[in-house]
C-alpha cells in the first residue's frame, strides 16, 4: 500500500502525511499563550479566519502612519531542532520583526506568525507559539493570529521554520530617521544578548563543520554549553526604545541585524553625514571571539555578519546623552556612548568602525 493510500485503498489527507487532528490539538494547546498577549484593541479569539484589531484606537493620532515588517530567524531553527528546545525561538522571531518596526519610532500593535513543519507535534508547535507569545508581551504587542502548515515530503518529520509579520503605528511628526540626524549627534549603543538571530550559517559552519564542536559541549569561556549560548534569545528592545522617545530626544534608531553594525547604522545616516563608531568603547562577548578564532574569520568578515555585541543603536543630540543612558540603565539595558555623527568626507561611506575592541 502506498504512503498516500488509506486502509481501504483510497487516498486520504492523513495517509499523505497531514494530520488534521494533531493540528487541532496544537491550536488548543497554544490558546492560553496567545491569550496572554491580548491588547484592548483585539477583537475575537484564536480560531477565526482573520485577526481583528479595533482601528478606532488610532483616532487619538493626528496623522497615524502604519509601520510593517516581516522576518524569520534563519538557520537558528536548526540549533533549536537539534537540541529539542522550542520555547525560545519565538523570542527571536518577535525581536526580528518588532525591533525593525520600532526603529522609526512606531509602537508595536500586533503580529501574526507562520510555522511550517514536516509533521505536527502538538506540544512542539505549542512550545514555539509560547515563545512567540512571551516575546509579544515583551514587545508590547498582541499576537492576533497565525498559521501552522504541515508539509510532509518537503520537510522531514522534525524539521520546521518560523516567520512572522507585524504592524505598528507612529505619529507622522514623530517619525524617526535620517532627516532628523545632525552633525554632532551622539551614537548610543545597546548591548546584545549574544548572537541574536543572524549569521548562524557562518556560526554553524565554523563551530560544527570546521571546529567539530558539539552542542552539549561545555565551553569554559562561555560559562555554559555551546547549545545554551547559541539558543540565547534575541533581546527585544521595542519598549526600551519607546521609553527613550518619551524621556529624551531621539533622532534615529538602528537595529543591528544581518549585514553588521556599520551597514545597518549607515541605513539611517543621511548622505551628507557620517557615523564614526569607536570599537574601544566595548568588548564583544566571548562567543564572537570563539567564532573568529575557530574559523580563522577575519575581523571585517565577522563585522559584516555578526552584531559584535551591539543589538540596537540610538542617535541622540549631545545634550540628551545623559538622559538616554539613565533611561536605559533604569530599564536594565547595558548602554554606552559608542560614536558620533560628523560631516562626510570624500572617502566616507555612511558609517565606519575605528580603533580596536576593548579587552
Amino acid at each position: 500500500m502506498s504512503q498516500a493510500t488509506s486502509a481501504t485503498g483510497g487516498a486520504s489527507y492523513a495517509a499523505a502525511g497531514v494530520d488534521i487532528e494533531a493540528g487541532d490539538r496544537a491550536v488548543e494547546l497554544m490558546k492560553e499563550w496567545v491569550k496572554k498577549t491580548q491588547r484592548p484593541e483585539v477583537l475575537g479569539g484564536l480560531g477565526g479566519f482573520a485577526g481583528l484589531f479595533d482601528a478606532s484606537a488610532l483616532k487619538r493620532y493626528e496623522r497615524p502612519l502604519l509601520a510593517s515588517a516581516t522576518d524569520g530567524v534563519g538557520t537558528k531553527v536548526d540549533v533549536a531542532r537539534r537540541l529539542g528546545v522550542y520555547d525560545t525561538i519565538g523570542h527571536d522571531l518577535v525581536a526580528m520583526v518588532m525591533d525593525d518596526i520600532v526603529v522609526c519610532g512606531a509602537e508595536p500593535l500586533f503580529m501574526t506568525d507562520y510555522i511550517c513543519v514536516g509533521k505536527v507535534h502538538p506540544e512542539r508547535v505549542a512550545g514555539i507559539v509560547k515563545g512567540i507569545a512571551e516575546g509579544c508581551v515583551l514587545a508590547g504587542c498582541a499576537l492576533v493570529g497565525g498559521e501552522t502548515a504541515e508539509h510532509p515530503g518537503l520537510l522531514g518529520p522534525d524539521d520546521f521554520d518560523v516567520a512572522g509579520a507585524g504592524t505598528g503605528v507612529v505619529e507622522a511628526d514623530r517619525l524617526l530617521g535620517a532627516d532628523r540626524i545632525r552633525t554632532g549627534d551622539v551614537v548610543v549603543a545597546m548591548a546584545s544578548s549574544g548572537l541574536h538571530s543572524n549569521g548562524y550559517s557562518l556560526v554553524r559552519h565554523v563551530l560544527f563543520d570546521r571546529a567539530g564542536m558539539e552542542l552539549e559541549q561545555q565551553v569554559d569561556e562561555l560559562g555554559r554549553t555551546l547549545g545554551e549560548e547559541l539558543l540565547e534569545p534575541t533581546r527585544i528592545y521595542s519598549l526600551d526604545c519607546l521609553a527613550l522617545t518619551r524621556t529624551t530626544d531621539v533622532h534615529a534608531f538602528s537595529h543591528i541585524t544581518g549585514g553588521g553594525l556599520a551597514a545597518n547604522l549607515a541605513r539611517v545616516v543621511p548622505d551628507h553625514l557620517h557615523a564614526v563608531v569607536d570599537r574601544s568603547t566595548w568588548a564583544p562577548g566571548a562567543i564572537f571571539d570563539l567564532v573568529g578564532k575557530a574559523g580563522r574569520v577575519e575581523r571585517l568578515e565577522l563585522e559584516k555578519t555578526l552584531n559584535m555585541g551591539v543589538g540596537m543603536m540610538a542617535v541622540v543630540p549631545g545634550e540628551s546623552v545623559d538622559a538616554a543612558l539613565t533611561t536605559l540603565a533604569d530599564r536594565g539595558v547595558d548602554a554606552w556612548v559608542a560614536g558620533e555623527i560628523t560631516e562626510r568626507g570624500d572617502h566616507a561611506t555612511g558609517a565606519a568602525l575605528t580603533g580596536d575592541y576593548a579587552s
